[in-house]
């Protein structure tokens, strides 16, 4: 599905985006800069719902979302983590996995809710540099 933005993003990646994946699912670096950490486990094959994925894909999708989360946690230490599957303008399977900590600019909003705060610039700046840790503890998880 050409006019699919998440088909798209995994035909042709920015480089550095694909943190791990193996034949079924890609797990994705958002690059969201108001929300270091932020990452999508994206199915690969263009299905609009889980349900429509046979039962151990569908464990296999989840396995990987709380992979995500637990790295998250092991590293970033957030005040919680945020996982949801929309869809609803690209309908294809993916989750969005976000840390969110009580200083960011929507807590405790949804991220795409009512602004709240500016977050701190030196927050945003410590929690992007723990980046590449959060990425290798994610491929860790998913061994």
């Amino acid at each position: 599905m050409s006019a699919c933005d998440l088909c798209q993003l995994l035909a042709a990646p920015p480089s550095g985006s694909i943190i791990w994946q193996d034949d079924r699912l890609a797990v994705v670096a958002v690059g969201e800069p108001g929300y270091p950490g932020f990452t999508r486990v994206v199915w690969k094959a263009h299905v609009k719902e889980m349900s429509d994925l046979a039962p151990a894909e569908r464990a296999h999708v989840m396995a990987a979302v709380f992979a995500v989360e637990a790295a998250q946690r092991a590293v970033m230490a957030p005040d919680k983590v945020n996982l949801a599957s929309f869809g609803n303008m690209t309908p294809h399977v993916h989750w969005h996995v976000i840390p969110r900590y009580t200083d960011d600019a929507h807590f405790p909003n949804p991220t795409w809710g009512t602004r709240q705060r500016d977050a701190s610039p030196e927050a945003l700046q410590a929690r992007a540099a723990l980046l590449p840790r959060l990425h290798a503890a994610i491929i860790d998880q998913l061994k």
